[in-house]
C-alpha cells in the first residue's frame, strides 16, 4: 500500500479502513472534511469552552489526554491556524509530559450541554509564562454520538487547586481507580502515530468515548471497552495500528475526582471478542503500565441531564 499525498489520512488509518471495506467510501465522503486550517465556526466555538482536552506526549512517547480548564475566553483564535491558551496543564510534572515547542498535539473541544465536539492536530508553536499557543495542521469536526448531556459547573475549591501535583504514577492500578472506571459514562483516550515527522498525518489525537455506565471493564491490569460505530474515519484505531501506546483520563463528573492510566492497546477484530455486547463492532483491550487516582482533581463537576439516545441499544459488561 502506498501513501499518496492526496489522502487526508495515513496508512495505518487506511490499513483499518481496508480491513474493513470503506476506505474507498470514506476517502469519498470524507474529502473537505479534515482541513488544514480552521473555519471560522470552529474558531468561535473554542472560545466559549471552560475546557478542553489536550493530547500530550511524556518523556517516554506515551500519549496522555490532559483536560485544560478556564472562563470561557481563555483559548482565543488569532487567525485560522492558530489558537492561543491561558493557562497550561497541571499534570506536566506528575506524567513528565514533553510540553515544549515544536512537539505534536492533539486538542479536543466538546461542548457537553449541546453535543458538539470539534479537532485540531497540530504543534506546540509557544510557551510563554502561563500561556501557549498551538499551530493548526489539521482541523474537523465530530458527531454527537455517545456524549452523554451535561451542565458544567465550577468546582468550589478550584480557586486553591495546586499548579502541580505530587501524586506520582503507580504501575498497576488501585481499587479506587477501578471502582471509578467502572462506573463512568465517559472517557477521553489519547492515541499517536509511531513516527512524528513534517507531514501533517502524523501526530496525536485526542477522542471522547461514551457508553452506559458499566461499558469500561477492569481485569487485573487489564481493561476493556467497546468500539462502537463512528464516522469511520477510525483515527484511534488507525493510531493503535501505527503505534500501541495509548492514555485514558476518566474524569468523574458528580465528585470531581479523576483517573489516568496509559499502557499498551491492541483491537479484538473477532466476533467472539464482542459477542453479547450489543452494539460493540470490537473490542479494545488496554495492558495498563501505568495509572494515578487523583482526588478532587477537576476544576469543575456537572450535573447529568441526559445520556444519549443512541445508547439505548447497547449492553455493558
Amino acid at each position: 500500500m502506498t501513501q499518496t499525498n492526496q489522502s487526508q489520512f495515513h496508512l495505518a488509518e487506511i490499513a483499518v479502513q481496508e480491513r474493513l471495506g470503506i476506505a474507498e467510501s470514506v476517502a469519498h465522503y470524507s474529502e473537505g472534511l479534515i482541513r488544514a486550517v480552521m473555519p471560522e465556526q470552529h474558531r468561535k466555538f473554542y472560545s466559549e469552552l471552560p475546557f478542553v482536552v489536550l493530547g500530550v506526549t511524556d518523556s517516554k512517547g506515551y500519549p496522555w489526554p490532559i483536560p485544560l480548564f478556564g472562563r470561557a475566553g481563555f483559548i482565543q483564535s488569532t487567525n485560522d491556524t492558530t489558537l492561543q491558551f491561558r493557562g497550561l496543564p497541571r499534570l506536566i510534572k506528575t506524567l513528565a509530559l514533553e510540553f515544549i515547542t515544536g512537539q505534536k498535539i492533539g486538542m479536543l473541544g466538546i461542548q457537553l450541554s449541546t453535543r458538539r465536539r470539534n479537532r485540531v492536530n497540530g504543534v506546540i508553536q509557544t510557551i510563554s509564562g502561563e500561556s501557549f499557543s498551538i499551530q493548526v495542521e489539521q482541523s474537523f469536526g465530530n458527531c454527537p454520538k455517545y456524549i452523554q448531556k451535561r451542565e458544567l459547573i465550577w468546582a468550589s475549591h478550584s480557586q486553591s487547586l495546586p499548579h502541580s501535583l505530587d501524586e506520582k504514577l503507580v504501575t498497576a492500578i488501585d481499587a479506587n481507580a477501578i471502582a471509578l472506571i467502572e462506573e463512568a459514562d465517559t472517557f477521553f483516550i489519547a492515541s499517536r502515530t509511531k513516527y512524528f515527522d513534517k507531514d501533517k498525518r502524523s501526530g496525536i489525537d485526542a477522542s471522547h468515548r461514551g457508553g452506559k455506565p458499566g461499558f469500561v471493564k477492569v481485569e487485573n491490569n487489564r481493561l476493556k471497552f467497546p468500539d462502537f460505530k463512528g464516522n469511520g474515519f477510525f483515527n484511534t484505531l488507525g493510531n493503535i495500528e501505527s503505534d500501541s501506546r495509548v492514555g485514558l483520563f476518566f474524569p468523574d463528573f458528580s465528585t470531581g475526582n479523576a483517573v489516568f492510566v496509559a499502557g499498551q492497546a491492541h483491537v479484538l477484530w473477532d466476533e467472539e471478542a464482542r459477542a453479547g455486547f450489543n452494539g460493540a463492532e470490537r473490542i479494545v483491550e488496554v495492558n495498563i503500565e501505568q495509572s494515578v487516582y487523583l482526588p478532587a482533581f477537576m476544576e469543575m463537576t456537572a450535573e447529568l441531564k441526559e445520556f444519549s439516545p443512541v445508547l439505548q441499544g447497547t449492553s455493558i459488561w
